[in-house]
């Protein structure tokens, strides 16, 4: 794509955009393309899942359309519906209409905003709606509506779509299009003098009255709600290509989250994206591998530990003042799954001073996960709240092989939550369903599983990369010895 990696994170620079905290709820691939049960969705009509919001704002003739047909044309296996806001502009009356050209068509109020939250209200619970076809050369809406079905992911495109609280309380990714106002004006005079039949000094006029102020009052103001600034518009590529493929990422969150209400996936920002990158790339170093592994491992371990009950507590600080605050829950051991699960307790002890920490080995052969090797765990662990550590979520089998034991000690299944760096959507699926009161706290979500249960993307056998055995099998036997230590056999 070209754009490149400075210690694991996007330069920013060199794909040409900017991002100011992308608002990720806990959103990877539909149930439908990973095979999964297709659960009720309660409140939308004909179990129609909540779409994918995505607002482009930004300036007029700054290439806001041709971002959203870039964008369509990369998502070209989802269901994608634009609406535009000139869509909704109120039509002129007979006497307005003679002075048209001394209307501001770019203030706030020339757009029927009411009926524009009504038509996306409709479109985001499932509804056909008729979007109105206005005439920007009558100035009129036409008697033909445009039906608009419901679909995966709705475009609202606009001048003016970040203006209103409401609006934007719609979105869940908003992109502004920054363009240089002298290419903007350079647009719009080509525009309206070839496509509207316009004479250079009526649009001159129109834009130095109407156009340049309002941009200054009321455009350029909203670029402050931007989640993303694409400098240029369509003209630039890779900023498009790198929305694009956090696009496919949080569709593929968004869609599993709301079936599985006990998954939690880390925000995801370009510095993680970054170290995904890194650790998944094959020509990787271990040295590297471990570092950034290491780094993700604990954001999920942070993560994890903010979904543990807390207590109120009242402390006073040097200056001799009353600070209101939080306990932390005293009560916690980490339980890894022997042995890419060990990679995680580092960072465990570095949240959580002097936790207790047990094992647990399962023999993962093939993809039935069923022979349980060994474990060591606290004795009292059935009075704790147990997080429970292996990086990678595939079949979910091991997953519940070690959560039944867990059971079988006497821990509750609402106190255990299962930690992980990337989980494949039928692993999601077999945990939630079989153990629905546990949590799933996890980095990324995979698109699924290869013919050989292997997580896809994925990152290779994470044992043998983060402890550099490459000559590891993972069907090597193990026994336990007099003294109930593991050992190869």
């Amino acid at each position: 794509m070209g754009s490149k990696l400075v210690d694991g994170v996007l330069d920013a620079a060199t794909a040409g955009v900017h991002y100011s905290a992308f608002r990720l709820e806990e959103l990877n691939l539909q149930a439908s393309k990973s095979g999964l049960e297709q659960p009720t969705t309660t409140g939308l009509e004909n179990g129609h899942r909540e779409p994918f919001v995505i607002g482009v704002a930004g300036g007029a003739s700054s290439g806001k359309s041709t971002v959203c047909k870039m964008i369509i044309d990369q998502l070209r296996d989802q269901r994608v519906v634009v609406v535009t806001q000139d869509s909704f502009y109120y039509g002129l009356s007979d006497e307005e209409l003679l002075h048209a050209h001394d209307c501001n068509f770019d203030h706030p109020d020339a757009f029927n905003t009411d009926l524009l939250l009504s038509c996306m209200e409709d479109l985001k619970h499932g509804k056909a709606v008729d979007i109105p076809d206005y005439s920007l050369k009558t100035y009129k809406s036409t008697p033909h509506a445009r039906k608009v079905n419901p679909s995966d992911v709705i475009i609202l495109e606009g001048i003016l779509v970040f203006h209103d609280l409401r609006v934007r309380d719609l979105m869940n990714m908003k992109i502004f299009v920054d363009t240089d106002a002298d290419v903007r004006l350079t647009r719009r005079i080509r525009c309206d003098t070839i496509e509207k039949g316009r004479d250079i000094k009526t649009v001159l006029d129109q834009y130095s009255k109407f156009v340049k102020p309002a941009f200054d009052d009321f455009i350029l103001p909203t670029k402050k709600y931007a989640d993303i600034i694409i400098p240029r518009g369509g003209d630039n590529n890779v900023a498009i290509d790198l929305i694009v493929q956090h696009i496919r990422t949080k569709l593929g969150q968004h869609d599993l989250c709301k079936i599985h209400s006990n998954l939690y996936v880390v925000p995801t920002t370009y510095q993680v994206r970054g170290m995904h990158t890194i650790i998944r790339d094959a020509a990787t170093t271990t040295h590297d591998f471990i570092f950034y592994a290491d780094r993700l491992i604990r954001l999920v371990v942070e993560h994890g530990l903010g979904h543990l009950p807390f207590k109120e507590r009242q402390v006073i600080t040097p200056t001799g003042s009353v600070y209101t605050g939080v306990e932390f829950s005293k009560r916690l051991c980490g339980i890894s799954v022997i042995r890419s699960g060990e990679s995680m307790e580092n960072a465990l002890r570095a949240c959580c001073k002097g936790i207790k920490i047990g094992k647990i080995l399962i023999h993962r052969e093939g993809d039935n996960g069923q022979q349980l090797i060994y474990h060591n765990l606290p004795k009292d662990i059935a009075n704790r709240h147990v997080l429970l550590l292996d990086p990678i979520l595939g079949t979910g089998n091991s997953a519940v092989q070690a959560i039944s034991l867990l059971l079988k000690k006497g821990v509750q299944e609402a106190n255990i939550i299962f930690l992980n760096l990337i989980s494949a959507p039928q692993g999601v699926h077999v945990v939630s369903k079989k153990f629905p009161r546990i949590k799933i706290v996890t980095s990324e979500i995979e698109f699924g599983l290869n013919d050989d249960f292997r997580v896809i993307p994925g990152m290779g056998e994470f044992g043998d990369r983060y402890f550099g055995t490459d000559d590891y099998q993972s069907s090597t036997p193990f026994f336990c010895d007099d003294k109930n230590r593991v050992r190869l056999l």
